[in-house]
């Protein structure tokens, strides 16, 4: 029987996902979290097979979550759920450690063989977004969104959905000033010298994180 930790900030989403799960005889739903910090803690606890982790959570992104999760156990395997559909969300969460990459657009039936794939080993991706990825051309990909770090990511999306650097710092632990160099470090790499210039960036690659 393969467990299976899964994380979404919806508790009617999770009820969803656990009906379509559980229909496989092979699978169960072992633990549900709704927050980054629910879902490592549910990690350590319940130590699941895989973890299915929406990227967009309450408290820290599903790929900060990740982090933690791998600091931890680093052969953990996670399968980022995402209703994000731009290759730059793929590309960053794989590049984190996580073993998959499916869109909440996919078929609910790919859900289930992606689970199976990645508890078997495979690096298992979405039709919709290997499409997308593979489409992308070398210079889009060494872009100027791509010399972020995973931390300046993390604090860009964070920026451009409205929060303040104070704000920022309470949610991610850090202190006002770490956070104010981020912001200052992540303009001079994006060339965005005003929030206007910053979130028409963020735009472009899809980082503007959309009405759920």
């Amino acid at each position: 029987m393969i467990s299976v930790l899964l994380v979404d900030d919806h508790a009617v989403v999770r009820e969803g996902y656990k009906r379509l799960i559980e229909r496989s005889p092979d699978l169960c739903v072992g633990g549900e979290a709704s927050t980054a910090a629910e879902a490592y803690r549910a990690f350590v606890e319940k130590g699941p097979d895989i973890t299915v982790m929406d990227i967009t959570l309450p408290d820290l992104s599903g790929i900060e979550a990740l982090r933690h999760i791998l600091a931890r156990s680093p052969g953990a395997r996670v399968l980022m759920f995402s209703i994000h559909d731009e290759p730059i969300y793929a590309e960053r969460a794989l590049a984190a450690g996580a073993r998959g990459y499916l869109t909440k657009a996919s078929a609910p039936d790919l859900l289930v063989g992606a689970i199976r794939a990645v508890v078997q080993g495979e690096v298992f991706v979405s039709p919709d977004m290997s499409a997308a990825l593979d489409s992308r051309s070398p210079e889009r990909i060494d872009d100027a969104i791509g010399t972020l770090s995973t931390r300046e990511f993390e604090i860009t999306r964070l920026l451009v959905d409205g929060m303040s650097v104070r704000e920022i710092a309470a949610r991610l632990c850090l202190t006002y000033k770490t956070v104010a160099n981020y912001q200052t470090t992540i303009r001079q790499k994006l060339g965005a010298t005003t929030p206007a210039r910053l979130l028409q960036i963020a735009t472009r690659f899809g980082l503007v994180t959309p009405n759920r």
